[in-house]
């Protein structure tokens, strides 16, 4: 019986850890960039099915938002949220406003007309909590460097 029990709770505790690991994957994009100019990147976040994220505004003061951070030094960046979906969950009286499948965050770039190089460096840091319909995990960041040509 405790060989059961233990064999049980291993493979349980391996589907969520390895679940969890794997829960998202982040990439990005930015085209060139002309001094003095402004441009658009995007942010994507991978969510696999039977998973979701809380929205950058979920409407639940216990639920931890989803933050996208595009920052390069000297340089202007605007983050745009997209609207997330309104579900029901059994832990919940009220509805959570959720981000799930593929999602993508849009940004703006601009760059002043006295900069210098030809090329400029961004750290774009995602944090989200991950959620199956009964159960939350620790917040994670994922980080990303992002790079675009000026001209």
């Amino acid at each position: 019986m405790k060989k059961i029990i233990f064999t049980s709770l291993f493979l349980a505790l391996a589907f969520i850890f390895t679940g969890e690991a794997n829960a998202q994957s982040v990439s990005g994009a930015i085209g060139t960039i002309k001094r003095g100019g402004t441009t658009r990147g995007t942010v994507t976040l991978n969510i696999p099915g039977g998973l979701h994220v809380n929205s950058n505004r979920p409407g639940s003061e216990y639920a931890i938002p989803t933050t996208v951070s595009v920052t390069s030094p000297g340089i202007k960046v605007s983050v745009v949220y997209p609207r997330g979906k309104n579900r029901k969950f059994s832990f919940s009286e009220d509805t959570i406003n959720v981000y799930d499948g593929r999602t993508t965050f849009n940004f703006s770039v601009t760059v002043p007309a006295n900069f210098k190089g030809n090329s400029v460096k961004f750290r774009v840091v995602v944090r989200y909590q991950a959620c199956t319909d009964e159960v939350c995990y620790q917040p994670k960041s994922k980080e990303i460097t992002l790079t675009a040509n000026v001209k």
